[in-house]
């Protein structure tokens, strides 16, 4: 596996070296080895797996924490996936990257502490995937809106899917 930095101070995208093994039956990738990430110096300990899926058109985020380690994959379809710095008290406040994952290119990005996420599926039928650092707590989470003005986001799409929470730009129960 090769990290490569981004224009986000901390933030990696995560290429494997290895190659992908494809024939008849599918496809095989190895994602993570914790040696391999030790050798390219990320020392991060993975708490948490998860995934979500989502249909064409669904956006989902902006999220943040200020604790918590991600590292993202896309298990299946294609989405457009955004990083934005989130620390309010940073220089770079609103700058952001954004990265299209999909299960053929096994990309992965590394998103540390006080950047958010947010991804739109460009596919029929995606799995958004991640590990993370530590266990979702929402007092530790912020939601901002796809299209704040502070962020100035470019987004494949006019009318996107939203969550009650996505919508309104906050935790909502």
């Amino acid at each position: 596996m090769e990290a490569h930095k981004t224009t986000l101070d901390g933030v990696l995208l995560i290429r494997p070296d290895s190659p992908i093994h494809e024939d008849f039956r599918g496809r095989y990738v190895t994602a993570y080895r914790k040696a391999e990430f030790e050798k390219m110096g990320i020392n991060v300990e993975f708490v948490n797996e998860s995934y979500s899926t989502s249909s064409k058109g669904v956006l989902r985020g902006i999220h943040a924490e200020t604790d918590n380690w991600k590292l993202i994959s896309c298990r299946r379809g294609c989405f457009y996936l955004v990083v934005v710095v989130c620390d309010e008290q940073s220089k770079d406040f609103g700058k952001w990257e954004s990265f299209t994952l999909t299960e053929h290119n096994a990309l992965q990005v590394l998103i540390p502490p006080g950047f958010g996420n947010a991804h739109l599926a460009l596919s029929d039928d995606i799995m958004f995937h991640y590990l993370q650092s530590n266990y979702f707590d929402p007092a530790r989470q912020t939601t901002y809106r796809y299209d704040d003005p502070r962020f100035a986001i470019w987004w494949p799409i006019k009318n996107p899917l939203l969550s009650p929470r996505d919508e309104a730009g906050k935790y909502v129960e």
